[in-house]
């Protein structure tokens, strides 16, 4: 086997092992990446909706229970989640993959009662009540999607409407019926505020970035070997070539070789050098000999 060829296979274990465990971590780091910026923009949904439902709270909900239509008709904008959610569901119709729920076991509204994976989330957080927020990944029809979820726990201000359906304002039970959403437990989680912001957009932009990265990483990886080859072609393999040569020819006979030329002070020129001297020796034995 030739020194060049020994030489790329040394180069390319080594490459290929660094290159390997290289690849690894960036994909590793794109992917990770990927899940953070779907982490802070589920966050931001979850504050922008909070703010929503305090602000209901605090300014709008008693400004609407003074509107005498409250007394006859149960205005649905006094509810804390209601703004909220009829926000979001708004955002939705250009973001249809992002969801923002308050999903309940117990709903006065059908429509906000939990489905079976919400259903498990909101049981986790009712058996850790010191988790305050949890996250988890679950596949869905248009693909990958984050969650994030916080319990909501029936405080003092949520009895009024979910403790008996007969201290429950009229109007309300006259909307919804008095068979849902009532017997709430004081302090008990009942229900989460649950964000899900779809992972398939970052993860694609994740692999196409590693893609272009191990496209770059293999071209250097080239570009080196390459550019390896050459130096080790004319610093050593040619300086070495021209003195086999010249060997080979003193060996046929040749009693007077010319001098190889000598450039740098390298090993190679101290091997040429050496070379050299020997030449000059040998000329000299020949002729004493002769």
């Amino acid at each position: 086997m030739k020194l060049l060829t020994k030489f790329n296979l040394i180069l390319l274990v080594v490459f290929g092992t660094g290159g390997l465990i290289i690849s690894q971590a960036i994909h590793t780091f794109l992917i990770n990446n990927a899940r953070r910026e779907v982490l802070q923009e589920a966050d931001l949904m979850m504050a922008s909706a909070r703010s929503m439902r305090d602000y209901t709270s605090s300014d709008l909900a008693p400004l609407l229970e003074q509107n005498p239509q409250h007394k006859q008709r149960f205005l649905a904008e006094t509810v804390p989640d209601f703004s909220a959610v009829t926000i979001f569901n708004k955002l939705r119709q250009q973001y249809p993959d992002y969801t923002f729920r308050e999903a309940a076991l117990n709903p006065t509204n059908p429509e906000h009662r939990a489905a079976d994976w919400e259903g498990d989330v909101i049981g986790y957080l009712r058996d850790h009540p010191s988790q305050k927020r949890v996250t988890g990944e679950r596949e869905t029809a248009m693909g990958a999607s984050m969650y994030v979820a916080t319990p909501i726990a029936a405080d003092p201000p949520c009895m009024e409407c979910h403790g008996r359906p007969a201290a429950a304002p009229p109007s309300m039970v006259a909307a919804y019926g008095s068979n849902n959403g009532f017997g709430w437990k004081p302090g008990a989680v009942v229900a989460a505020q649950i964000v899900s912001v779809p992972m398939s957009v970052p993860l694609r932009s994740a692999e196409r970035a590693f893609h272009l990265l191990l496209a770059y990483l293999i071209a250097t990886l080239l570009a080196t070997v390459v550019v390896l080859d050459a130096a080790v072609y004319f610093i050593v393999i040619r300086p070495l070539k021209l003195v086999s040569d010249a060997a080979d020819r003193i060996s046929r006979g040749e009693t007077n070789p010319t001098p190889l030329p000598v450039k740098g002070r390298d090993e190679i020129a101290t091997v040429t050098t050496s070379f050299n001297r020997m030449q000059v020796s040998l000329a000299k034995a020949f002729k004493m000999l002769g």
